[in-house]
């Protein structure tokens, strides 16, 4: 289907206020002021609309619908607003909720995100901006990002930039981004199973729909009195015996709580009517329950075998969590981290800090030698230029992308893992220079993990053209 942005004017908005005497806000107002300077000069506003769009009217003549102009207008407008809140969500650092209150308090924030009117004022609400994060795949992004980069190096006097972009060199770096979720204890999943499935029916039994058990917070307080047991187990004589002997006792627990659990689930499945959720709402404490529901024979069956008949299981037939399916264990054997728990992220800048490149893996990553040419070949694909020159950490070093680097002309500024190499390359002022600006790319990480992140990773990102 042909896409086309059809005009349209954005409404009159009021003039925001004046604010004196607070260095801060005007320093973040000109950052807003600048930002929105950018979107609009380079035309990435424009080109994000146009993508979404046309993945928009793509998705719709797959599914036979009809699009009028009246409903076009309107995603034309919440794609430009989700794609500003997105921003400044962002650079607040906030979550969803906390970005909903903040965007309803702040003028500036109504004006920049294009929600600001004369007559009323209608905000996202947090659920509008958790749709806002999954609007376009993770490929229109980038093109966005590349389209941005490409115009920074070849037209600056466009984005005012003083000097162009520097695209030539390329410093690459891994690291955990690490899950919110506790330190994955076998015995500790059972008490996280026993603590979901009683609260959700407790919820239940509140809408009136019960059936013949003793109160949710019975089991809880059990479950809560056999994990101080197992907790002080360690520091007696006989630990091992003592574990095993509780952790019988746990799961004798759980499989009461999961036989009650599965028939308060049902229950509510098919008498919902009677309470007062909607349908949406029953589903979100039907899908909490069953999440849990579906994995906990699993999670009993990996206590028993590590616990009670000491057997080590793979990695990937762990379960780590019952609420974060992707989180992988990642043996980085660094100070103070010698295992994570979370999913590999590489990032990949230019040499004034700008990202280039990055990749998030759901699912165990490969080595780091073995990310380095693809992430090269991935960036230069985007910026339609090749890259000159490589900067890393030893752990990117091998030889066979030393000798891909050398066939590509690229020079090859990774840290090598050979002592002999490391003392030979010391002498050649470009490496060292190389490897002293990939020192910059460990503190482009932490702000990216402290900063932009804010800690553990929250969600995952998912894909939704129509929401």
């Amino acid at each position: 289907m042909s896409c086309h942005i059809i005009p349209f004017e954005l409404p009159l908005q009021p003039a925001l206020p004046t604010i004196e005497g607070n260095v801060d806000y005007r320093q973040w107002r000109d950052q807003l002021h600048d930002i929105d300077a950018l979107l609009l000069q380079s035309g990435v506003e424009t080109q994000f609309l146009q993508n979404s769009l046309q993945d928009w009217l793509n998705q719709a003549q797959a599914d036979g619908s009809s699009v009028s102009t009246k409903d076009q207008l309107r995603f034309q407008e919440r794609t430009l607003r989700a794609l500003r809140c997105n921003i400044a969500r962002s650079l607040l650092n906030e979550d969803f909720r906390g970005f909903a209150v903040r965007l309803a308090d702040s003028p500036l924030l109504q004006s920049f995100c294009l929600v600001s009117r004369l007559d009323r004022i209608k905000v996202p609400s947090k659920s509008e901006l958790e749709r806002f994060s999954k609007w376009v795949p993770e490929a229109r992004v980038r093109e966005v990002v590349a389209q941005l980069t490409r115009q920074g190096h070849d037209q600056p006097q466009k984005l005012n930039l003083d000097q162009p972009l520097d695209l030539d060199a390329y410093f690459v770096d891994t690291t955990c981004v690490e899950a919110n979720i506790h330190y994955p204890v076998d015995w500790v999943l059972l008490r996280d199973a026993t603590r979901t499935l009683m609260k959700s029916v407790r919820l239940i039994r509140g809408q009136g729909l019960k059936h013949r058990m003793e109160e949710p917070e019975v089991f809880l307080r059990k479950m809560n009195r056999l994990c101080i047991e197992m907790t002080h187990a360690r520091a007696k004589a006989d630990s091992q015996r003592e574990r095993k002997k509780i952790l019988r006792k746990m799961d004798k627990l759980v499989g009461v709580v999961r036989g009650h659990a599965q028939r308060y689930r049902d229950l509510l499945d098919q008498q919902w009517p009677q309470t007062q959720w909607t349908r949406g709402q029953t589903e979100q404490i039907l899908q909490r329950m069953d999440q849990v529901l579906k994995q906990l024979p699993a999670a009993r069956r990996q206590a028993r075998e590590r616990i009670l008949k000491g057997q080590m299981l793979d990695n990937a037939d762990k379960i780590l969590s019952f609420y974060e399916p992707d989180v992988q264990v990642i043996v980085r054997r660094k100070a103070g981290a010698e295992v994570e728990f979370g999913n590999t992220l590489l990032v990949g800048e230019s040499r004034q800090g700008l990202i280039l490149d990055w990749e998030l893996f759901a699912e165990s990553a490969p080595a780091d030698a073995r990310l380095l040419v693809q992430s090269l070949e991935r960036t230069e694909l985007a910026l339609g230029r090749k890259i000159k020159a490589v900067g890393a950490d030893r752990g990117f070093d091998s030889q066979s992308n030393q000798a891909e680097l050398a066939k590509r002309k690229t020079y090859n500024g990774v840290c090598p893992r050979s002592p002999a190499q490391m003392k030979g390359r010391k002498g050649s002022w470009k490496f060292k220079e190389i490897q002293h600006r990939r020192s910059q790319t460990e503190g482009r990480i932490a702000i990216f993990k402290n900063n932009i992140l804010g800690g553990p990773l929250l969600v995952q990102p998912r894909i939704n053209l129509r929401a």
